[in-house]
């Protein structure tokens, strides 16, 4: 248990106001404090001081702490749910695949290796890894069609 002056946490105590408070407490205060002070300091560095008639949230956007709007954070959730949706879709249209296109196709894409990689890890010519991927590509734009 620590005692802390109130007067030091809370602009609004005129008087010293001494109280024992425990360790987290403490800590949560002082964490506080560095993250105001980190943000005075972010806004002091980038110059991030407009006018005091531009009252439109500029100064939060400016350092990217403000919190986003009720309705920005429902199309975010709506645009993850499509994205999650469309990659959902993705990984069962490759099910479909033959398992050595699969295979290719999801090396040459989702790890990003170059053909002629995959083609010396299976030991066939780059020209077949090549085809067999333009195959699958194929199959997969009959599959979403």
């Amino acid at each position: 248990m620590q005692t802390i002056n109130l007067k030091q946490y809370y602009p609004f105590c005129k008087e010293d106001i001494f109280v024992e408070v425990s360790d987290e407490i403490v800590e949560a205060f002082l964490l506080d404090k560095r993250a105001e002070a980190a943000r005075d300091r972010k806004m002091f560095r980038y110059k991030a001081f407009y006018s005091l008639d531009c009252n439109d949230g500029i100064e939060n956007a400016a350092i990217g702490w403000a919190q986003p709007s009720p309705e920005d954070y429902l199309i975010e959730k709506e645009e993850l749910a499509e994205y999650e949706e469309l990659i959902r879709r993705l990984y069962e249209a490759i099910s479909f695949l033959p398992p050595m296109q699969a295979r290719r196709v999801h090396a040459r894409y989702m790890l990003g290796m170059k053909v002629k990689d995959i083609a010396a890890m299976e030991g066939i010519t780059p020209s077949q890894a090549g085809k067999s991927i333009h195959a699958a590509l194929r199959r997969l734009r009959r599959y979403f069609a």
